[in-house]
């Protein structure tokens, strides 16, 4: 007979950190192996977490909405034959890294650890205090020293700087305001980052202030993923500064190709052809020609990626977005783009994303003509430095040169809009790359085999 914690898991190599959403099971409940026994979140997809053994819940260890560093024990599952454990009341939640002892036994239980993931890194100068990837990165874009980091108060649990407050900090500095410490959070759930200036327009349950509004209507509470949507598009905004280029394109050949071998393609593959696949092969195309807008930004250094990574933009059923990404795009032919789009949108739909596939994007796409938009300004994914956005592909009469001449035709023409990261990306090297991309699709083989 023994114990064993059961251990948050590593979800994805940037991720350092879980929000707990649901116990599927409780103290004194009965589990098998790989059963699941809670669910989780991050910031990028929901997970759950299985057992790793047999026997009964001991001991829960976190509350719902607790938010848990990878690593952490967040249970304890009693294994052999032993009568189950009284059930209990879950305890309070425990700072981070410091969980709750077992409960006292009457007979002595040996007690194991599954292996856990790698301890958390120490930061120079501050053994022990950590600091997440993303604070990191925010810090080394707003030219945020490591000690003024360290002198930075955090609201965190163990006092850990969180976005809010390096945000918070950024602003005032910038302000020229006094840099006041950061107030204790005391409601468990993400809270969406807001400037200083509008700290106060925007109140939740948690605040004491009583917020009024005229007019007739309606309140409604953000869900998890749209405040974290919230979050990540201010901070992509707050870091790089955006300039977006437009450009149109004749699709015409690549419209009829597509509509004469779709359903030979369907039926020999299995899957259906969407444009997609085809936005991503010129896409990819070039990227090789001009890997600067396959990079991203480190302080003052340019990381430039040799690995093509696109991230599609997928509507989830709540209306809410996620950026599932094509791991080495390059590397794949018509047919494994279809299978990769199709698959990873098809997964997005269910639910069943699993947190690999949002990571290691290095390029994303996003089609806002699937809602009828003719162009759009999309928002940087950081840490990328771009994102192209292809709009509805509506017939046009269009002038055609030739060596005969002027003439009008009807032509499908699409609008294609690109933001881009001007503090590494120029005017010139962006319109230059969204031209290229127009080119390629222009320049479709309507001969080409499927």
């Amino acid at each position: 007979m023994a114990v064993v914690d059961l251990i948050m898991p590593k979800l994805g190599e940037s991720i350092m950190e879980a929000t707990i959403l649901k116990w599927h099971k409780q103290p004194g409940d009965p589990v098998k192996m790989d059963e699941t026994i809670l669910e989780i979140a991050t910031d990028k997809v929901d997970s759950e977490v299985p057992s790793t053994a047999e026997g009964v819940i001991e001991e829960i260890l976190f509350n719902v909405n607790d938010v848990v560093p990878i690593g952490t024990p967040i249970a304890r599952i009693r294994t052999g034959a032993a009568e189950p454990a009284s059930a209990g009341k879950v305890p309070a939640a425990p700072a981070a890294g410091n969980a709750p002892a077992a409960a006292v036994e009457t007979a002595p239980v040996a007690t194991q650890t599954v292996t856990a993931p790698a301890s958390r890194p120490a930061v120079n100068g501050t053994a022990n205090r950590f600091y997440s990837p993303l604070v990191l990165n925010i810090a080394a874009g707003e030219g945020v020293s490591m000690s003024e980091l360290e002198n930075i108060p955090g609201s965190g649990n163990e006092g850990r700087v969180t976005k809010k407050d390096i945000l918070a900090y950024v602003e005032a500095r910038n302000s020229g305001k006094p840099v006041a410490a950061p107030a204790t959070v005391t409601d468990n759930r993400p809270a969406v980052s807001q400037p200083a200036s509008q700290a106060n327009v925007i109140t939740t349950s948690g605040d004491n202030q009583t917020p009024s509004y005229s007019g007739n209507v309606e309140i409604i509470e953000m869900d998890r993923m749209r405040k974290l949507i919230a979050e990540h598009m201010v901070r992509s905004k707050h870091t790089s500064p955006h300039v977006t280029s437009f450009t149109e394109a004749d699709v015409t050949n690549m419209v009829l190709w597509r509509e004469k071998v779709k359903k030979e393609f369907e039926k020999r593959e299995g899957e259906k052809l969407t444009f997609t696949p085809l936005f991503v092969e010129a896409i990819v195309r070039c990227l090789k020609k001009y890997p600067w807008l396959n990079s991203s930004l480190d302080g003052n250094k340019i990381i430039v990626k040799k690995d093509i990574n696109i991230g599609m933009a997928a509507a989830l059923p709540s209306g809410n977005l996620i950026v599932p990404v094509i791991k080495n795009a390059d590397q794949l032919n018509l047919v494994g783009l279809s299978k990769q789009v199709n698959g990873l949108a098809n997964a997005a739909r269910n639910n069943k994303l699993k947190p690999d596939d949002t990571q290691g994007g290095t390029f994303t796409l996003t089609n806002v003509g699937t809602f009828g938009s003719l162009m759009g300004t999309p928002i940087i994914n950081q840490p990328q430095v771009a994102i192209l956005a292809v709009g509805a592909i509506k017939k046009r009469p269009v002038v055609i040169e030739t060596e005969q001449g002027d003439s009008i035709a009807i032509r499908h023409m699409m609008y294609l809009s690109m933001s881009y990261d001007h503090r590494i990306i120029d005017g010139a090297l962006g319109a230059t790359f969204l031209n290229a991309v127009a080119k390629e699709l222009e320049g479709f083989d309507p001969a080409r085999t499927v």
